[in-house]
């Protein structure tokens, strides 16, 4: 008898959230979940390049699979996180605006 492991693959892109469970063979890896999941064809150009994680730790595709995985395909970032921080930071030390005095400088 076959030992069967039980398998999520996700798949998240603007407007887009996938889950799909699967029954995959003892020895399956993350490409077998993934081409079985039907993502490949059904969703060609956001995959494009793509990369994959178990539990959101990278994972190459060749990495074996244990029951109860879940496999996320993910896409590169658009802003680098480090960068994104940084730009939040310095917004953030901003000196605050001053509202203006009216004509005559506020003085009666």
């Amino acid at each position: 008898m076959t030992t069967r492991l039980a398998v999520t693959v996700v798949f998240a892109a603007p407007g887009v959230e996938t889950l799909v469970a699967l029954e995959l063979d003892a020895g399956a890896t993350i490409a077998d979940a993934v081409m079985a999941s039907g993502f490949v064809a059904g969703y060609a150009p956001e995959l494009v390049p793509i990369a994959f994680a178990i539990f959101g730790q990278r994972a190459g595709p060749d990495t074996p699979l244990v029951d109860g995985d879940r496999v996320e395909i993910t896409r590169p970032l658009r802003v680098d996180a480090k960068a994104a921080r940084r730009l939040r930071a310095a917004a953030q030390k901003r000196p605050p605006v001053r509202p203006r005095a009216g004509p005559g400088g506020g003085r009666d």
